[in-house]
């Protein structure tokens, strides 16, 4: 079965509507909807829901100006709860039916999501966070009615919903793709403020103290001899690569896009210049995507 196959089969929705009680989960859906390709807009005020809705609609070229979104509507906007129901008819009538995505929790754990934000509810009407929870629970039960899937996320946690969606409205089987960095650095300059992983290689015999080899990257051929003729550089490379083999499909399953893996040596201009072309070339071949980015080559 090829890829667009899976797309088709899965039928995935490209018109959302994202709702749902206060602190259930809705900014943490939004962002994995962001990693799937759908343009989001937050809370997006009802009486431009059906303007809005014009841009997924192919138009005379049949070029479509958004391909898919993903609409946060709640009970931020004032006229919400008056309005969903004959904004979702006007929709229909235009043959346009978004995916409604209720998103729910116990009225405990939204307590204490709340308290632990110091976040105000936004139906607090001065009688206590519990009081406001109930009445938006109760207020928003005729939109609740209307929703497609239902998500109570009192048991989950950021990583465990959102791999849950991704399960859920991915195009294709492998959900979204994992971007890695990989950044050569010199210890002596400084680690790289946004590494995830880092890795010291100073343990490794040093082109530096060769004098032929002192002036030139570890990008040359000269220097990759060098240290390819090392037992303890092979090795290295081999048990590195090793663990990024298990380690990356583990954080991509819990939904990360980007991660910076940072290998450093003294200068940053030999070793880990040399260990993270290498390490860079076996996880391209791995199918990620990949960039490379030897920060102090050149100092």
């Amino acid at each position: 079965m090829t890829d667009s196959k899976k797309e088709i089969d899965k039928n995935v929705p490209n018109f959302l509507i994202i709702t749902g009680l206060s602190g259930s989960g809705m900014s943490s859906a939004t962002n994995a909807f962001e990693d799937l390709g759908y343009f989001c807009v937050d809370n997006l005020p009802i009486t431009l829901l059906s303007a809005f809705a014009r841009l997924l609609v192919p138009n005379e070229e049949e070029v479509t100006a958004i391909e898919k979104a993903a609409l946060v509507i709640d009970i931020r906007e004032r006229h919400f709860l008056s309005d969903f129901n004959s904004e979702l008819k006007k929709l229909a009538k235009k043959k346009l039916h978004p995916f409604v995505l209720f998103f729910e929790a116990q009225d405990e754990v939204l307590q204490r999501r709340f308290s632990e934000t110091r976040r105000p509810h936004p139906a607090d009407q001065g009688e206590g966070l519990l009081s406001a929870i109930r009445a938006e629970r109760e207020a928003m039960q005729n939109v609740r009615q209307t929703a497609d899937l239902i998500i109570d996320t009192s048991n989950e946690t950021v990583h465990t919903l959102r791999r849950q969606l991704v399960n859920k409205f991915s195009q294709t089987e492998s959900g979204t793709p994992l971007h890695v960095q990989i950044v050569s650095f010199g210890h002596k300059y400084g680690i790289p403020p946004q590494a995830d992983l880092l890795f010291d290689v100073r343990h490794l015999p040093n082109p530096y103290f060769v004098p032929e080899l002192k002036n030139l990257p570890g990008t040359s051929e000269k220097v990759k001899q060098f240290l390819q003729n090392e037992e303890e550089v092979l090795e290295t490379n081999r048990r590195f690569a090793d663990l990024l083999n298990y380690l990356l499909p583990l954080y991509k399953r819990e939904g990360k896009s980007y991660l910076t893996i940072g290998i450093g040596c003294t200068g940053g201009r030999h070793r880990s210049v040399f260990l993270t072309e290498s390490l860079g070339k076996m996880l391209e071949q791995k199918g990620f995507d990949v960039s490379i980015v030897h920060r102090d080559v050149v100092k």
